[in-house]
């Protein structure tokens, strides 16, 4: 069988791909493999672009000679105000990032966080270590979540299954399309939403572990046995999700009147026209507003709006 995923750099083609191809071909001629080519699916990584400094001279600065002013990057000996530029990582442009330096700051999960929340994984993308403690306050965040919440066994209302599965779907599917920033992203707002509860339902925090735990794995572990688990998170099941629970009852509808906001109404989600009318005129605010006009004209939205034009 070939293989799922090639994954590698532009500049790779020849010297990687090209010689997997030929050699693949000529077994293939020789009826030694079944299949014409050897990868099912190929996808070039982007380039990470480093920073690198500059004086007036054009000469080039070393980042360790680097000091920021006021969010200005100056030269540490001469104080000369030094001009910044993206440019591909490499020894020559005195630009390069050691990942130890990062790991030792920020550890090794903010670093793997980091990279993979940049933006699209074929992207060209400039690497800026201030953006590493970003995903590291969003690691602490998730620490605490779980942590320091008290994790109770109790059934989940609407909105925390929805959110949830929500999550569920949305990194799933993302993983399978590589899209790693977009699945940080949608944790992200998981966290944002129950970061500061003091009671956490254990479904919802063992799920969310498992899926953070394919980004962060370290804390995926210590997390995984701060819920009482002594067996590693590695060999768990993924999460499953349910397109029922993703389905939204009802939705807040603005009720304008000439233009003017005298409401927000919560309404069934497939209301059709008519009876968004009705509801909507219905609403004590809505008919004071209109008690000595005469309407003329009512504009519904589905989903979004109700706009009554009277005079």
């Amino acid at each position: 069988m070939p293989v799922d995923l090639y994954v590698g750099g532009a500049e790779h083609a020849v010297l990687h791909l090209l010689y997997a191809r030929f050699w693949h071909k000529v077994l293939y001629d020789l009826g030694l493999v079944s299949t014409k080519e050897p990868f099912k699916r190929l996808l070039n990584q982007g380039m990470i672009l480093g920073i690198s400094y500059k004086n007036t001279r054009g000469v080039l600065i070393p980042t360790d000679q680097v000091e920021f002013i006021d969010g200005k990057p100056f030269h540490k000996d001469t104080k000369e105000e030094l001009t910044e530029f993206p440019a591909k990582m490499s020894k020559s442009l005195r630009n390069v990032v050691n990942p130890d330096d990062v790991i030792k700051e920020y550890g090794a999960d903010s670093m793997r966080l980091y990279e993979m929340f940049m933006g699209p994984l074929e992207a060209v993308k400039p690497w800026n270590t201030k953006g590493v403690e970003g995903v590291f306050r969003f690691i602490k965040r998730s620490h605490r979540m779980i942590s320091e919440a008290k994790i109770i066994d109790r059934e989940l209302t609407k909105d925390e299954l929805r959110l949830l599965h929500a999550t569920v779907k949305k990194v799933t599917e993302d993983l399978e399309t590589l899209n790693f920033n977009t699945a940080i992203s949608q944790m992200m707002v998981f966290v944002n939403e129950y970061a500061t509860v003091s009671e956490f339902p254990r479904e919802m925090a063992e799920k969310f572990v498992k899926m953070l735990s394919c980004f962060a794995p370290h804390l995926g572990e210590e997390l995984w046995e701060t819920l009482g688990h002594e067996n590693t998170i590695a060999y768990e099941a993924w999460p499953e999700f349910d397109e029922k629970y993703l389905v939204i009852d009802e939705v807040e509808i603005l009720v304008q009147v000439c233009g003017k906001a005298k409401a927000r109404l919560m309404m069934g989600a497939n209301l059709s026209a008519e009876e968004m009318e009705k509801v909507a005129l219905s609403d004590p605010a809505v008919a004071d507003a209109i008690a000595t006009k005469t309407i003329r004209k009512v504009i519904c939205v589905p989903g979004r709006l109700v706009n009554i034009v009277a005079n």
